[in-house]
């Protein structure tokens, strides 16, 4: 059979391993397996006996559709286009309903049966998966470079103990599975491809398995453990690394702390666990767990700070100040740990806006959002330990940083700039001239006009606020 695998060309960091282990799966039949990222026309003139497209987050819908009608005509029959992954799963319904793609398979869920794919008892899920189709050097077609060289991806549990309003993984992996067969795939990974240095492991909540010892075991028994120098970079002994991708629940560490002592056996780098909630129960937890990880040698730390959901400005700059303050306590304690902070805009799964990124959450407004975005701009979304530098970014108080969410985008990227040529002194005397609902006034038309409807309002009014709206044009 002739196989085409295909990536919508949106940018992401990891490789489809769907597509990887669909790729073993074929060449082990004797099928000629081609995989490339996006629309090329030299492969959508071609005829094929089975099309694979792989689907990620909802907010990919439009690419990922028109990604489907490219290629629609190119199968022999559209029951030979197969469609899978997270959007594929959440949406199945929807795809399924659309007449423009009608008789396309839309596969929900896990390849975690027998028979998926053809007339035999293979489980796809279980296969050991093709790194040769991400390699540009081997797969000529490809035009994309997936920026986690090095790298080996691993399911050791799939699924979740949790039902987060804001997480997918209920519907994808509704079921928790606790251990899966992990050592012998490493191992003929590595027999396949040869050593790795790092290890990414993709499972939403390993820290639930009740067979956490024997995995933390293992993974030292492959090489993973504290302090291993097992892997040659160049002239050097190196460590090989494992990082739990998708986080560790702090809940779980809290109520446990014998679980990061356990997990302080590994070389984890970096370590993840989310900073999701505001409520004074969870900042507890989560401070707490920090200091586990510091006194237990953990040094690098890197957490998800989830906002836009439920959450206030204020709320999302405290965290953020947790975290920075955590870090100056650490270095005076003499410990070499520190967090890496990254700020993550809630995008709802379900109903409006699930297809694209515009949600608003209640306590945020597009101005608020869009000043964030700038703020973020000079570390590419990172906010790292430095206290001064963070002061300086996002304000020493977090009513400076609701004040830097209102200034003009112009001011935000060139902050010393306008700092020093007198302009934002004058938007500093402007706004302090505003009363509360004209702030409030202020911020509203900044959300919901254009710059031709800011410049009508500036003409026909002559008041504090066309004054200050002006500096906006």
């Amino acid at each position: 059979m002739k196989i085409l695998l295909v990536e919508p060309n949106y940018k992401n960091k990891y490789p489809p391993l769907g597509l990887m282990k669909i790729s073993t799966y074929h060449k082990s039949r004797g099928d000629e397996v081609h995989f490339i990222k996006g629309t090329l026309k030299d492969f959508q003139s071609q005829k094929w006996d089975r099309i694979y497209i792989s689907t990620l987050f909802t907010f990919y819908y439009k690419l990922t559709l028109n990604t489907i009608l490219y290629y629609i005509d190119s199968a022999e029959k559209r029951s030979d286009i197969f469609v899978g992954g997270p959007m594929a799963t959440i949406m199945k319904k929807e795809l399924d309903a659309l007449d423009a793609i009608s008789g396309v398979r839309i596969v929900g869920g896990l390849l975690d049966e027998p028979g998926v794919l053809g007339n035999d008892d293979v489980i796809i899920d279980e296969l050991v998966p093709d790194y040769t189709i991400i390699e540009r050097e081997i797969n000529t077609d490809l035009d994309y470079r997936y920026p986690v060289d090095d790298s080996y991806f691993l399911h050791i549990t799939h699924g979740c103990i949790r039902k987060c309003v804001f997480c997918a993984v209920p519907v994808i992996e509704p079921k928790y599975i606790d251990c899966t067969e992990f050592s012998s795939k490493l191992m003929e990974l590595e027999s396949i491809y040869g050593p790795k240095r790092y290890l990414k492991v993709m499972d939403n909540n390993i820290l639930a398995s009740n067979r956490l010892d024997y995995i933390v075991d293992e993974l030292v028994k492959l090489g993973y453990g504290r302090n291993n120098k097992s892997f040659r970079n160049n002239r050097r002994w190196v460590s090989k690394t494992v990082d739990f991708n998708q986080g560790l629940d702090a809940r779980l560490l809290y109520n446990d702390p014998k679980i990061m002592t356990l997990l302080s056996k590994l070389e984890i780098k970096p370590m993840r666990v989310a900073f999701d909630h505001a409520q004074p129960e969870f900042v507890k937890m989560y401070v707490s767990v920090m200091r586990q990880a510091a006194q237990n040698n953990v040094h690098s730390l890197s957490n998800y700070v989830l906002f836009n959901l439920d959450d206030t400005p204020q709320q999302l700059y405290d965290r953020l100040k947790i975290n920075t303050e955590l870090n100056k306590e650490f270095e005076d304690q003499g410990f070499h740990t520190s967090i890496w902070s990254f700020p993550m805009k809630y995008s709802p799964i379900f109903g409006e806006h699930s297809t694209d990124r515009k949600h608003i959450g209640k306590n945020w407004n597009k101005k608020y959002l869009r000043s964030l975005q700038c703020i973020l701009i000079p570390t590419h979304g990172v906010v790292g330990p430095k206290l001064e530098y963070f002061n300086h970014a996002f304000g020493a108080s977090s009513k400076e940083f609701e004040e830097l969410l209102v200034l003009p985008e112009k001011y935000i990227l060139n902050r010393d700039e306008n700092f020093n040529n007198g302009k934002y002194a004058n938007w500093t005397n402007l706004y302090a001239q505003l009363d509360e609902n004209e702030k409030s006034i202020l911020i509203d038309i900044l959300s919901t006009c254009n710059k031709k409807q800011l410049r009508m309002f500036v003409a026909t009014n002559k008041s504090k606020l066309s004054a200050i709206i002006e500096l906006y044009l």
